[in-house]
């Protein structure tokens, strides 16, 4: 009897061994609970080809099944040995009395129990035990003594004793234990981002926040019947005050079968300082924005070149299609780092991220305007920047509010030392798993504008493009016009540039910001 129940105790850690694969899938609990806090799990082997990418595809709200477009080297006699590992535990698990597996799984970490929970309907409502997750709950966040020493079992006895699990309904401590573990998750990246450069009124070390949290980014292009793709991320370029990440493949859903894209931050639900972030396990999906694709042709084309045509859809997403076929190529987003760890981290699956309320700073000098303000501009693309300026010391006059905006001149057209070259050929580049090229005349601008304490006001990351306005009117110029536009809820940004035929080159002859008076009476509390 002991010999038999230790073959069946041997075969169901070989089961839930086997549940720790390489990265490259993704399963959700079954009763969706997973996805509702706002979490997935990762499981199963991925599979590589030419695009590099994972595209995980989810019918209905009990599971997912996959569509891998990423692959890793797995040859079929090492999956025929994973399943061989499987299936005695998932057979023996029909029939295994639920006492024996909640006893096993007394033994599991916490990241080991939460996958263990989407193999099937009962393991998951078995994983749910509050008895199981007050002992590892008490465990993590027990108070700690200091006048006697007493072993762990001890402790956690005392600690388990003190809480309730009886009277809970299942899966409140589970509940409970990823509140906790995200509560310091948050305070953890709070005390990285606390110090502050003075000269760009934003986090000194937003990199190194990316880097302890595991912060990775998604898609989810979502069908009109339901159906759901989620893409990780390919490319990943950090500029100075940006990030710019791409998606893409060969494995794309059809265009005229989507009808939204959400774009998500995904972080370990369990973040260890003190190892390597691991894409294995419970992660967390934080909503950053979403984005209709049902009219995605009808919507700003930017440029174009022999092969696609580039859509920006607002705030920051760029969608790229193939000429021939109007099909997805490529998805670029483009994030600025104001609140950037926030927003990837700390929304929900279906809210994202609200940000603190704000408290109108005081405006000592009303009647005279806007003063001491401090603009950063970059242009860029590819890591190649064409534009990186800082304009210090800005101001504007109360007088000067026309049609909601306040005028606020950074670089003025009749002043011709302020005029400033784009350095190199201007284009956005792109690339998919089979080509790339570049889209001349298109960018990246980052945006960054400091009020007068030096608190980030205005910050945006968006792709924009120069267009033909015409000769100039000035007299000290003779090539060709052009301007750059951007408009969103806070405000509106009009350059204007020179092309001079003889050095082959862009000058900035007038930047000029429009700020919405609504946003300025919102942050110090006036009635302009």
């Amino acid at each position: 009897m002991a010999t038999g129940r230790g073959r069946l105790l041997q075969q169901l850690w070989r089961g839930l061994q086997a549940l720790r694969l390489p990265p490259g899938g993704a399963g959700a609990a079954p009763g969706t609970d997973g996805e509702a806090a706002g979490f997935s799990f990762r499981r199963g082997p991925s599979t590589r080809c030419a695009g590099r990418t994972t595209l995980k595809q989810r019918a209905g709200r009990g599971g997912r099944c996959e569509q891998p477009s990423t692959m890793h080297p797995v040859s079929l006699e090492s999956l025929r040995s994973k399943r061989a590992q499987m299936c005695p535990f998932l057979t023996s698990s029909h029939w295994m009395p639920s006492e024996i597996l909640l006893k096993i799984f007394s033994y599991l970490d916490a990241v080991t129990l939460l996958c263990a929970g989407c193999v099937n309907r009962r393991f998951y409502h078995l994983a749910n035990d509050n008895f199981i997750w007050i002992r590892i709950y008490s465990t993590a966040f027990s108070p700690k003594r200091s006048n006697w020493k007493v072993n762990s079992a001890e402790t956690t006895a005392v600690s388990v004793n003190s809480l309730s699990a009886e009277d809970k309904e299942a899966g409140y401590w589970k509940k409970e234990y990823i509140t906790k573990q995200r509560a310091s998750v948050k305070a953890a990246l709070a005390q990285v981002l606390q110090p502050v450069n003075p000269y760009t009124g934003l986090p000194v070390k937003t990199k190194e926040a990316l880097r302890i949290s595991g912060l990775g980014w998604v898609i989810i292009l979502k069908e009109k019947n339901g159906k759901e793709y989620i893409m990780e991320h390919i490319d990943l370029s950090i500029n100075d005050s940006s990030v710019t990440i791409m998606w893409y493949g060969k494995n794309w859903p059809q265009l005229a079968t989507l009808s939204t894209l959400d774009l998500c931050g995904v972080t370990p639900v369990f973040m260890d300082r003190s190892k390597t972030p691991s894409k294995n396990g419970p992660r967390w999906h934080s909503l950053i924005a979403k984005y209709n694709l049902s009219n995605l042709t009808e919507s700003t084309m930017i440029g174009w070149d022999r092969l696609i045509r580039i859509f920006c859809l607002h705030p920051g997403l760029l969608v790229g299609l193939w000429k021939r076929e109007e099909e997805l190529a490529f998805v670029m987003a483009n994030l600025h780092f104001h609140h950037l760890v926030e927003k990837s981290t700390l929304g929900s699956a279906t809210v994202p991220y609200e940000l603190p309320p704000h408290t109108p700073l005081l405006d000592d000098n009303p009647e005279y305007g806007l003063h001491g303000y401090q603009l950063h501009v970059d242009m860029h693309s590819g890591g190649i920047f064409y534009m990186c300026g800082t304009f210090r010391s800005l101001f504007t006059k109360k007088g000067s509010i026309e049609n909601g905006y306040v005028k606020l001149v950074v670089i003025s057209f009749k002043n011709n030392t302020e005029h400033l070259p784009l350095i190199g050929k201007v284009g956005l580049s792109w690339r998919t798993d089979v080509f790339d090229g570049c889209i001349k005349s298109c960018s990246i601008m980052d945006v960054t504008l400091l009020d007068e304490y030096g608190k980030p006001f205005w910050c945006f990351s968006s792709p924009v493009c120069m267009r033909s306005s015409g000769p100039s009117d000035g007299p000290n110029f003779l090539g060709h016009t052009y301007y750059v536009d951007y408009v969103d809820s806070e405000g509106k940004v009009h350059m204007e540039l020179v092309w001079i035929k003889e050095t082959e080159e862009y000058f900035i002859v007038s930047l000029v910001l429009y700020l919405r008076i609504a946003k300025i009476n919102h942050w110090f509390g006036t009635t302009y």
